[in-house]
């Protein structure tokens, strides 16, 4: 894939995403696995923090592949747990800023870790991302659901960004690196604007 071709993916993808920011307003209905699995691709937040782990994954190679998304679906079922169960889990929209702001700044510059070290990184901020959208669910059985929709969605955006990963570095490793890189950063900024109250 050309460069050009890389950007202009980009591009389309940024213009389709949602303009809120934050998708943890808890109004409205919570319910089922359609609004479940709806709930994480409807903020830009967990959109960005989604896809830079699974770029992040992408860019450790080997076992980090499956085992640094699987983390974080596990975690953030978890996290969800304790939002469902009333639990508080202090600065979760702090936490989940942060996470994209770490995230992409990780893929930004490259960073290599070790696969537990990324395993850990990626669980805590699962544990915000999860409680977020664990404090919404409700406490009927449309509530699994729900959970099984919002688990499905994190693990799809994952996806995208290991997809994201694969097709720009085919892109050679030069221009892909640095197209991968550059998302990074863009990611990152856009955390600090999330952590800064812009969008």
């Amino acid at each position: 894939m050309k460069l050009k071709s890389a950007l202009g993916i980009a591009s389309l993808v940024a213009g389709l995403l949602p303009a809120a920011a934050f998708a943890h307003t808890g109004v409205g209905q919570a319910s089922g696995f359609g609004q479940g699995f709806a709930h994480p691709i409807t903020g830009l937040d967990h959109v960005l923090a989604m896809v830079m782990v699974g770029v992040f994954a992408w860019q450790l190679g080997g076992r980090a592949l499956w085992l640094v998304p699987m983390v974080f679906v596990a975690v953030m079922g978890l996290g969800g747990g304790l939002g469902m169960a009333g639990i508080a889990v202090p600065y979760v929209e702090v936490g989940i800023a942060l996470s994209v702001i770490v995230l992409g700044g990780v893929v930004a510059l490259g960073l290599k870790a070790p696969t537990a070290v990324a395993m850990a990184v990626v669980g805590l901020f699962a544990l915000f991302h999860g409680h977020a959208h664990g404090a919404e669910m409700p406490e009927d059985a449309a509530g699994v659901a729900y959970g099984m929709g919002f688990m499905l969605a994190t693990a799809l955006l994952h996806a995208a960004g290991l997809g994201l990963g694969i097709t720009v570095g085919k892109a050679g490793e030069r221009r892909g690196a640095a197209v991968v890189r550059a998302a990074g950063g863009i990611a990152a900024a856009a955390g600090v604007g999330l952590l800064a109250g812009m969008f």
